[in-house]
């Protein structure tokens, strides 16, 4: 959040409290948010040993084929979870792809575009922030471009 005020760009925070949320379809659920407009942070790695993190809406799933061709890459795979908080900084459940350690590449699903706003992790757990999509683009390395399906 402090990037996002560095750099000027407006944004709403939403929390989430309770035990009864179990994935990022409930949380989007429990904030209000349609699950198409609440996008999760996914982080991979490519063949070539360079990682991608990928934006997605929460009812969705990334297609690695369309996920490779983004970025240009033969193939990729999901990260395992254990490397998730050395590499990003970020634990499951609350990776934001602002502020990580290292910025990489990142590809926000061009459904996206449909919103004003869209809603993903504020990099902790039971905290969403919410921001035009187009602003993204200020602060993180971004191509959108269809990687969902």
């Amino acid at each position: 959040m402090r990037i996002l005020t560095q750099h000027k760009i407006s944004y709403d925070i939403h929390q989430y409290l309770g035990s009864d949320v179990h994935n990022s379809v409930d949380v989007a659920t429990k904030m209000g948010i349609a699950p198409q407009q609440m996008f999760k942070t996914l982080v991979t790695q490519a063949k070539s040993g360079e990682h991608y993190v990928f934006m997605v809406p929460v009812e969705a799933e990334l297609d690695l084929k369309k996920a490779a061709q983004a970025v240009g890459e033969k193939s990729i795979a999901m990260i395992k979870e254990k490397e998730l908080l050395p590499l990003t900084g970020y634990v499951h459940g609350g990776c934001s792809p602002i502020g990580m350690k290292k910025q990489f590449q990142t590809v926000l699903d061009a459904s996206a575009l449909n919103f004003e706003t869209i809603t993903f992790s504020a990099g902790k757990r039971g905290f969403s922030v919410q921001v035009a999509p187009q602003d993204l683009e200020q602060v993180i390395p971004l191509n959108i471009t269809e990687v969902s399906h």
